[in-house]
């Protein structure tokens, strides 16, 4: 594995980290809290350090797994949490009044039983509340001792800037992946002139880049709605994303490797990528991911990869 510190922090972090969205268990189809437990502990065996969760994963359930996933191992993980996003039913809402956020916060730690969260982010901007007010109470908790560090996730670059201003960030949290690269226009330059980290989420596009599907899947939106949130499952777009899944596959036979194991590896060696953050349902899948990042793909292959997906992209209906 490999370890990078996270923008001007000392916290050293695992090139790929586990996203935890699925153990919320309404959102990426039926998931087992024993067997999600089991691939949380396999990930942190394989080198991941690493666990990015929010109450918003099935309404706090998947801080509550990934709280007995870590206990008796609390000194190996970086701990990331969010704020700012709850649900209500199927709806997700976004909150960032004050009340909210400490609620939010009292409630993470309570889940995920840890003193200290070692990473809070905003999970999503709220329009209706001022930046100023959210900041106010953040920077409260932070002195509290509530939570170590402050990052923020789906935030363009002029909402960074007006952060910034107010208190230090040290990291984003984009969505990033061969399929969704409007991060490097902007936002990239901007991390990187100012020494923020990344922890990019949507690695395997919702799975699409695993290779797994050879059809078009059609998910049950009782317990999996992930081709709501990616467009690349679309019934317009699924032609579009064949030719980069086939180069995937033709490249992860040359590499002996798997196609989700080549996507992850061309999001690790991305500039500006502190970490990507991979799902794991199970103790094999966990292991393959963190296996990511053993080795280097070529400059050939980055190069290829790059530019299937550049055609790709510009075909996509989002």
């Amino acid at each position: 594995m490999k370890y990078r510190n996270l923008g001007n922090s000392d916290l050293e972090i695992s090139a790929i980290g586990l996203g935890t969205w699925a153990y919320g268990d309404d959102t990426f189809g039926e998931v087992d809290d024993r067997q999600s437990i089991r691939a949380i502990k396999a990930a942190v065996d394989s080198g991941i350090n690493l666990i990015d969760t929010a109450p918003a994963y099935g309404a706090g359930h998947a801080e509550e797994v990934v709280g007995q996933a870590i206990d008796g191992i609390r000194n190996k993980v970086v701990i990331a949490t969010k704020c700012g996003v709850h649900r209500e039913g199927q709806k997700y809402v976004n909150d960032l009044t004050p009340k909210r956020i400490r609620k939010e916060i009292e409630d993470s730690l309570r889940r995920l039983d840890v003193e200290q969260i070692d990473l809070y982010q905003i999970h999503w901007p709220d329009p209706d509340t001022p930046l100023k007010e959210s900041v106010e109470e953040l920077i409260k908790l932070k002195k509290e001792g509530k939570f170590k560090y402050l990052g923020v996730s789906n935030f363009g670059v002029d909402l960074m800037n007006q952060i910034s201003e107010m208190t230090d960030i040290i990291s984003l949290q984009p969505q990033y992946s061969l399929l969704r690269r409007d991060i490097e226009a902007e936002i990239i330059p901007y991390l990187r002139e100012n020494n923020l980290g990344s922890l990019s989420y949507g690695t395997l596009g919702g799975g699409i880049l695993s290779a797994k599907y050879k059809q078009r899947p059609e998910f049950n939106e009782e317990k999996d709605n992930r081709d709501g949130f990616y467009p690349f499952f679309k019934k317009e777009n699924w032609p579009q994303t064949q030719s980069l899944i086939s180069l995937l596959e033709d490249i992860a036979d040359k590499y002996k490797k798997t196609p989700a194991q080549i996507a992850i590896n061309w999001a690790i060696k991305r500039p500006g990528i502190t970490t990507a953050l991979v799902g794991a349902k199970n103790e094999k899948q966990a292991e393959e991911n963190a296996a990511a990042a053993d080795f280097d793909l070529r400059e050939k292959d980055m190069q290829a990869l790059t530019q299937e997906s550049q055609k790709v992209i510009k075909n996509l209906s989002v």
